[in-house]
């Protein structure tokens, strides 16, 4: 997806957290090799908290927005919860983890 409309906007930010099962023990360094083994593009950032009192000012805002709110409440429930940001900076919707990134495509094309 990121090659297909990186050239029309779309930017995907990934953010490794390793609050699900500890899913993600590596450091930085490893987790980034680890993407790039998948041939992944877009911007990986460092490891951060998602949930609870540390989680990250960025990820307490998106859950807090009226779109950013999922189903059973404002945690995020595991690895690969996605949101999709409009230009103006605002949350149009929130995917959940078992969401297929197809899912999004059909919604990205109207925010491009």
């Amino acid at each position: 997806m990121h090659a297909t409309y990186a050239e029309k906007g779309l930017c995907i930010l990934a953010f490794p957290s390793n609050q699900f099962g500890r899913q993600e023990p590596g450091t930085e360094a490893q987790i980034k090799e680890f993407a790039k083994s998948y041939d992944a593009e877009f911007d990986l950032f460092g490891k951060i908290d998602v949930n609870g009192e540390e989680a990250h000012p960025l990820w307490k805002w998106l859950k807090e927005q009226p779109k950013g709110k999922g189903t059973f409440g404002n945690n995020i429930k595991w690895n690969f919860t996605k949101f999709l940001i409009d230009r103006e900076g605002q949350v149009a919707k929130r995917y959940s983890p078992l969401d297929d990134p197809s899912v999004v495509e059909k919604d990205l094309v109207k925010y491009l």
